[in-house]
């Protein structure tokens, strides 16, 4: 009888937590000359109902999954957006301050948002240079990719070989990519509200497998 040599399907290496970065759902919008509520110098808004309809739907593609653990950050959003899953699997969500929003500085509390549609010169700086620091008073690129991955490495330390959830911000998804596969440091800017990517973290070794993934959101 010839023997048969099958394509390969893809584990998780011994050891490793495979992560699933969920990004918060929609939250409401900023106006002109009102601030968001802020919580340790971050804009903390809440979710706009379009992101409670996405936090629902997040919690309906991943009840089944045999979730180990779920993280949050700081940040209510990222509560809000976890509140649905948690409650049909029963676990209280942890915190993990690290894999916080990027600090904007003088705009947050929701003037980044008006700035970008703005076009404003800081901003093509910091989208040109790949650099938050150009916002004033922001965190830079770096310091943010080194708490993201300070971060990411406690919660790969405390799980291995588990699944988890962490339900996080969109520079944070951005971060953690482009730090995985050694791409610019805005690379992977944008994953959408309520989308779900994968990271494999095994030591100090990360790996994509899955980004801005949004089959539930309809």
């Amino acid at each position: 009888m010839t023997r048969e040599y099958r394509q390969h399907v893809y584990q998780p290496p011994k050891g490793a937590v495979d992560l699933l970065l969920v990004r918060h759902g929609e939250s409401m919008p900023a106006r002109p000359g009102e601030s968001f509520p802020m919580k340790d110098g971050h804009g903390d808004p809440a979710l706009h109902p379009n992101g409670e309809a996405q936090a629902r739907a997040v919690g309906e593609r991943l009840k089944t999954q045999p979730l180990a653990a779920l993280y949050v950050t700081t940040l209510q959003r990222t509560h809000q957006t976890a509140a649905p899953l948690a409650a049909y699997l029963g676990l209280k969500p942890s915190i993990e301050a690290d894999l916080r929003e990027v600090h904007l500085g003088e705009w947050d509390g929701g003037l980044y948002r008006i700035k970008a549609s703005e076009d404003a010169p800081e901003f093509q700086r910091a989208r040109s240079n790949q650099e938050w620091g150009e916002i004033p008073g922001a965190e830079t690129t770096a310091q943010l990719h080194a708490r993201v991955r300070a971060g990411l490495l406690r919660i790969a330390a405390n799980h291995p070989d588990q699944l988890v959830a962490a339900f996080v911000h969109g520079g944070v998804i951005g971060a953690a990519m482009a730090m995985a596969c050694g791409a610019a440091p805005f690379a992977f800017n944008g994953a959408a509200n309520g989308s779900i990517s994968r990271l494999v973290i095994q030591g100090g070794q990360m790996t994509v497998r899955g980004f801005n993934d949004c089959a539930h959101l309809g």
